[in-house]
């Protein structure tokens, strides 16, 4: 190796410091979990301060719009830039939470002698989805896929006492390995075709106009089965409910904010690198004519949320119910990316900040009420408003939040999805989005109600979560409030991170 690939391989490491940085967590946790045997109390610690040393780097690099790993002086296979960047942060944030809610966690807390498989394979998925959200090559995108599914499938199933955790991991397994084997189909396509794995140069060899383009299209849709079972969008979604409901809670909240943001970073990056002819000065873009992809995704987008929000009217377990509004809630982020626009990738950008503080806030409180109770019911809920009214109102901000309605921060994201449908003339569909609006609203009130209004058959003593548990609810619930009424701030983050974004 000469001196000039060294460097650069040493300059392509320290692109990826974040990465390498859960990466030795990883080693440190298994050392750790080797050396103390019966001791677990540290894990979650490591854990958190790796985080936070991750997320250190990445807002340190925040600013950098580079390739890395690149191979006879193409496009490299990763790409450093803010709009990976953003989503790495967002990745960090919901781990770091998701951690906090496992110490807090009963169903966890029961797998006790499992912690340190436990932490250990959720940085496998952490680093997994850090490598999703910075691909740009075929392969590279494949296996980082793979890397955060194959720890989720364990931790679905982790609490063992359990026979739905076991049928949801099982589920889950069966259906991930289907789809990422036709998403392996879809690649092995691209690749027959074009010779190259690296997103870059696929598109610039099918601008050639003698292109296949019926055998590119249906290599794109088979791409796309792997990208939209990882976002749980409609018609793959199937597996959504029952992991679910299932799994234990902080992996439920995990991959219903996490796992989306890897898999929507990576379809927006698949899609806008690999098919781009031209950008407008208005910022709408002009793609390749070889797959229709804005008809397809608002076709996908409407029967997500239409299927997720009808199929919440009928549920009665909280989780569930949950899951189903998980998938609605991909549909309408689908919408932003259907007008094919900047503005549209940063309605979701800000779509996905509120949604993550107020998704993995209702997680929480539910986490909390079934430590007390040990159900997830909607039944159970009855007089729960007054029995914990602290837990109640909390939950209620953050229903309140998912429906979108003013003043919570999940009003300002749809508030900038509709205005990125309305500036491009996409009013029948903004029509069809906020009908879907009015059908969640009533899912979310049923929760409500349950709580603030039905008297339980048999009395509810008066209950209370620990004081950390409350401290966070409080640091969860307080910005669903504060960004609702002053959200320059999440503005401001989505317009850098999609105004120097490396494309």
């Amino acid at each position: 190796m000469n001196t000039n690939n060294l460097n650069y391989l040493v300059n392509s490491l320290y692109l990826i410091k974040p990465e390498l940085v859960i990466a030795a967590v990883i080693v440190l946790l298994v050392l750790v979990d080797l050396i103390w045997i019966k001791n677990k109390t540290a894990l979650p610690y490591i854990a958190i301060l790796g985080l936070l040393t991750a997320g250190y780097f990445l807002i340190d690099q925040f600013g950098t719009n580079t390739f890395a790993f690149a191979t006879n002086n193409s496009a490299g296979m990763l790409i450093v830039d803010p709009f990976g960047t953003f989503f790495k942060l967002l990745i960090v944030f919901a781990s770091i939470l998701v951690v906090l809610f496992s110490m807090l966690s009963r169903e966890v807390d029961n797998g006790l002698e499992r912690h340190g498989e436990y932490y250990t394979l959720m940085f496998g998925m952490i680093i997994g989805m850090m490598f999703m959200v910075s691909a740009s090559d075929l392969i590279v995108i494949y296996l980082a896929m793979e890397l955060v599914s194959l720890p989720s499938y364990i931790l679905a199933g982790f609490t063992k006492n359990s026979i739905r955790n076991s049928e949801a991991s099982m589920k889950y397994l069966i259906y991930g390995g289907t789809s990422s084997g036709i998403m392996l189909f879809g690649i092995s396509i691209i690749y027959g075709i074009t010779g190259s794995t690296n997103l870059y140069e696929i598109n610039s060899l099918i601008q050639a106009p003698q292109m296949q383009n019926l055998t590119f299209l249906l290599a794109g849709i088979l791409i796309f089965v792997g990208i939209g079972y990882k976002i749980s969008a409609a018609p793959f979604h199937f597996w959504t409910p029952d992991v679910y409901e299932g799994a234990p809670i902080p992996i439920t909240a995990y991959l219903s904010i996490a796992s989306k943001a890897a898999g929507f970073a990576l379809l927006i990056r698949f899609i806008k690198v690999t098919f781009i002819q031209s950008i407008d000065p208005n910022g709408f873009w002009h793609l390749l004519g070889i797959i229709d992809w804005k008809s397809f995704i608002i076709i996908i987008s409407i029967l997500s949320m239409t299927l997720g929000n009808f199929a919440a009217l009928w549920q009665t377990n909280v989780k569930r119910l949950l899951a189903y509004s998980s998938i609605a809630h991909a549909g309408y982020m689908l919408l932003g990316l259907a007008v094919m626009s900047n503005e549209g990738i940063t309605a979701i950008l800000i779509y996905f900040m509120a949604y993550a503080i107020m998704n993995l806030g209702a997680f929480f409180v539910v986490m909390l009420i079934a430590n007390k109770i040990g159900s997830e019911e909607l039944d159970d809920y009855k007089g729960i408003g007054y029995s914990a009214p602290f837990l109640g109102v909390s939950l209620a901000i953050f229903l309140v939040s998912l429906t979108g309605l003013p003043p919570t921060a999940g009003f300002v994201g749809k508030l900038y999805l509709f205005i990125a449908l309305v500036d491009a003339k996409m009013i029948a569909v903004a029509v069809i989005a906020l009908l879907n609006t009015v059908v969640s609203l009533y899912y979310y009130i049923k929760i409500l109600k349950c709580m603030f209004l039905d008297k339980s058959e048999k009395e509810v003593p008066a209950f209370s979560a620990s004081y950390p548990a409350l401290v966070l609810v409080f640091l969860l619930a307080a910005p669903v409030i504060i960004f609702g009424l002053y959200f320059t701030p999440l503005v401001d983050i989505a317009k850098s991170s999609i105004t120097l974004l490396g494309l």
